[in-house]
């Protein structure tokens, strides 16, 4: 996947980001919405510019908003993400066995847990991938792939964590459940 063409129709360059100009301060005032007045004077900037956002840290004007952001990329890795949905899948499959064996609420936290991370970790993964891929677009990079790959196999060492706790926690009710374990 790490030499996979972009799919990204204009890839941006290192070369073109190393030319930007940083923010100046009338450019991060005039995108806050109080700041409307300054607006005027940088009204020849492109619209669709990324590199025109200001920071994140005025994007992002409340907590309401940075929950809908982090909403927009949860929302955007569950409908574009095969693994990410796998994941979450699973997870929703794990919560359901847990409360029907009755484990305890220990248990239930490490199945928590350990379903939180390799999700987040997953999250991460997409995150890197796009930034490499809008980093480089089509070309191929040995260290990108090195990047990509090594996202991936963090993303594989939770999910076999996961699964070696899960067998822990739901191996012994299950053999239980079917006779197959005497208790004590």
């Amino acid at each position: 996947m790490a030499s996979s063409p972009s799919r990204f129709p204009q890839p941006l360059r290192l070369a073109a980001l190393r030319q930007r100009a940083p923010f100046t301060s009338a450019q991060v005032n005039s995108a806050h919405p109080s700041k409307a007045a300054d607006a005027g004077a940088q009204a020849d900037l492109p619209a669709k510019d990324p590199w025109q956002r200001p920071p994140s840290w005025q994007v992002a004007t409340s907590l309401s908003k940075s929950f809908y952001y982090a909403g927009k990329g949860l929302l955007y890795a569950a409908r574009t993400q095969r693994n990410f949905r796998i994941h979450l899948a699973v997870a929703v499959v794990a919560f359901v066995l847990g409360l029907a064996l009755r484990l305890s609420a220990v248990e239930m936290a490490l199945i928590s847990l350990t379903s939180g991370m390799v999700m987040a970790l997953e999250l991460v993964n997409t995150a890197l991938e796009a930034v490499v891929d809008l980093t480089l677009g089509s070309r191929y990079h040995l260290l990108a792939e090195i990047a990509k790959d090594c996202a991936a196999g963090a993303v594989l060492v939770a999910a076999m964590a996961a699964l070696a706790v899960a067998a822990w926690l739901f191996l012994p009710p299950l053999l239980l459940l079917l006779g197959l374990l005497l208790p004590g």
